[in-house]
């Protein structure tokens, strides 16, 4: 690796207005990628990993240029670059979202992408060689005999023979066409490879397999790669770094050894308590993440995790279990939003079926605490009186003065927006419990659950 990156993204944003109205007017955006930052060393595998829906593909797409981004840099510092590259007009850039088309073509044979599905890759009416050899032809190689010798070559690489050269997508596994997206991706030599899901859909012992053939694929062509799952088991098989994201944005990057062994944001946290493990000797608690799931059309305040963190910040003034203090704040949002219907839980207690309300308060605001998981007293005297209070205007129907009584319970989550900061060599987090603090597993000011 030399000292400067092969790529360096910067506050890359991509946000898909939501219009409404005869006239489609813009009324909002959903905030996909939503200013993420990091770099990519030249033979570096950096792993970007979180839920479905966080903005993992998008920012691939958006980097690569399928898409174009709504603001940020992307700069690339390929082979032949020489820090900037010459447009038709003359002007020098080395950020791809400013290239022109015909410096995005140029980008385009230094930086390759794999997909999830490669079945919806392929043209089932051209032959698999013939499908990698295209993209040769479409970069100047006329000879179609070199073009041929290439694409052999690179099959015998990821694995298949070269006789598969003349035949059909269908004729293959789902392994098999992963191969051939690889050997895809590599026929023009690029320096980048964006591999978005690549195994997700395979099964577990082809998976293995194609993940040893990145890591060899990947030391013999010198490549660098962006490589994105759901899945922090896959991650740490492939990746020499990893960055997490959480709805829109980067959350914590670091060395991957690092990452597992001393995570230091709450979500990383729950993603690592998710991996499988077949020790039946390992008491390892996993963790569920309970509240609201967050919209990019409309995320929250402050730490954008908050609404589901399972170790949100308690204000001074309260002493609660840590487990009880989440289940008060979700049942807060809950409240606020008017999701509870507190005539319909009344109606499902009501067993006799005789349409007479039978239901005597004291039975609605327990059960109320049991779907929330709010015990019958609050630890904490001046919380649960609090919460006594808003639980009788509840069922009063006086659901206004309820939201407004569990509004007074804040966490300092909420109030601010926690910034990617030096948690160590190399590791960065944004959460407030790990600032100027010790490991998030051993953070002295936790309560236990």
């Amino acid at each position: 690796m030399t000292d400067r990156p092969l790529l360096s993204v910067r506050n890359l944003k991509k946000h898909y207005p939501i219009k409404e109205g005869v006239l489609s007017r813009q009324v909002g955006a959903a905030r996909a990628v939503d200013g993420i930052s990091f770099d990519i060393a030249q033979g570096e595998t950096l792993g970007l990993v979180g839920e479905s829906g966080c903005g993992k593909s998008t920012a691939a797409s958006s980097i690569i240029r399928l898409e174009e981004p709504t603001s940020g840099e992307v700069l690339f510092h390929g082979d032949g670059y020489d820090d900037t590259r010459t447009s038709g007009d003359g002007t020098t850039t080395n950020d791809v979202t400013e290239f022109d088309d015909r410096q995005l073509k140029a980008f385009r044979r230094d930086a390759q992408m794999i997909f999830q599905d490669p079945s919806s890759s392929f043209d089932p009416r051209q032959t698999i060689g013939a499908s990698i050899a295209e993209l040769l032809e479409v970069h100047g190689m006329t000879d179609k005999q070199r073009r041929r010798a290439i694409v052999e070559n690179l099959l015998g690489d990821v694995g298949l023979s070269a006789s598969d050269y003349d035949r059909y997508p269908h004729e293959f596994s789902g392994g098999q066409k992963q191969r051939i997206a690889l050997a895809r991706a590599l026929v023009l030599n690029p320096d980048l490879v964006i591999a978005d899901e690549p195994v997700s859909a395979l099964d577990v012992s082809i998976r293995a397999e194609i993940l040893s053939l990145v890591n060899d694929l990947q030391e013999k062509y010198g490549l660098s790669v962006l490589f994105i799952s759901h899945d922090l088991s896959v991650i740490r098989d492939v990746c020499d770094r990893v960055a997490v994201m959480y709805l829109g944005e980067i959350v914590e990057i670091a060395p991957t050894e690092e990452v597992f062994a001393d995570p230091q944001h709450p979500y990383t946290e729950a993603l690592l308590s998710a991996i499988p493990t077949p020790d039946p000797r390992n008491t390892r608690e996993d963790i569920e993440l309970k509240g609201k799931v967050p919209s990019p059309t409309d995320p929250p305040d402050g730490c954008r995790f908050h609404t589901r963190c399972h170790r949100v910040i308690q204000p001074d003034e309260y002493d609660l279990e840590q487990s009880h203090w989440r289940a008060l704040l979700t049942f807060r949002d809950r409240v606020v939003e008017g999701s509870v219907d507190v005539a319909k839980t009344r109606r499902a207690l009501d067993t006799d079926g005789d349409g007479e309300d039978t239901v005597s308060d004291a039975e609605l605001k327990h059960e109320l605490r049991t779907e929330f998981d709010l015990p019958e007293t609050l630890s904490d005297r001046s919380a649960e009186d609090t919460l006594a209070e808003a639980l009788d205007r509840l069922v009063a129907d006086d659901h206004d003065r309820a939201a407004e009584l569990l509004s007074t319970f804040t966490t300092p989550c909420e109030e601010s927006k926690p910034e990617l900061t030096d948690r160590g060599t190399n590791h960065q987090a944004s959460c407030f419990l790990t600032e100027n603090e010790a490991p998030l597993q051993d953070a002295a000011d936790l309560r236990a659950d």
